[in-house]
């Protein structure tokens, strides 16, 4: 027996989500599997870039970060 399900979504819903499938050379399960790990990806980073914005550098990190950023090998 397997695992699967039924989802309803409009018969435009279904055919946008099997085209994109079809383009990917993908299952439309795998699709929506890749579509749910992308959504699952942009939440942890929405949640790390919150939780940088809550947690301020001290000076010596803002520092360390501004030669990091800038400094240019070839000009050493």
């Amino acid at each position: 027996m397997t695992d699967l399900t039924t989802i309803k979504v409009t018969k435009a819903v279904r055919d946008r989500l099997k085209r994109q499938a079809d383009e990917a050379h993908l299952s439309l399960g795998a699709h929506l599997a890749r579509l749910a790990d992308s959504a699952d990806r942009q939440a942890r980073f929405s949640a790390l870039r919150e939780a940088a914005d809550r947690s301020p550098l001290d000076q010596a990190e803002l520092e360390a970060w501004d030669v990091v950023e800038w400094d240019d090998p070839r000009e050493r």
